[in-house]
């Protein structure tokens, strides 16, 4: 099998394809979630914490000199970050578990009813029963 075909086997499987598209909506939805927090959630915060704006706290390590720009440690970057991952991590959790519950229904929906037992089962069940009552005289 050459090479080609080969990876067009590959890549038109629907596992690869559904992963795809996973982080292509993966992508816009961190989009989406970054812009929530940086734009609506973080400037009330900031707010409430005496106007600071999270992404413009840092540390400057090595002034800047002339032409060199100056060396700093930018925390403020990462407390957004932070925040990003913790909301997108929620979110993601809640639409995992809203899909298991829902699966999980539809399992429960869709499972079969236990077999009814066969005339020779019937039987043995009330030979069974009869013999306990009378045991039990």
């Amino acid at each position: 099998m050459s090479i080609f075909k080969e990876f067009k086997q590959f890549a038109m499987r629907g596992n690869v394809i559904d992963l795809a598209v996973a982080v292509v909506i993966g992508g816009a939805f961190g989009k989406i979630v970054a812009s929530f927090v940086a734009d609506v959630l973080m400037p009330p915060i900031g707010l409430l914490l005496g106007g600071v704006d999270f992404t413009n706290l840092l540390i400057i390590l090595k002034q800047a000199e002339s032409e060199v720009p100056a060396v700093t440690l930018n925390y403020g970057k990462f407390i957004q970050n932070v925040v990003d991952f913790a909301i997108i991590a929620f979110v993601i959790f809640m639409m995992i578990k809203a899909i298991n519950l829902t699966k999980k229904k539809e399992e429960e929906a869709s499972a079969p009813a236990p077999p009814e037992p066969s005339k020779e089962e019937q039987l043995l069940t009330e030979i069974r029963d009869l013999l306990k009552e009378k045991s039990l005289r």
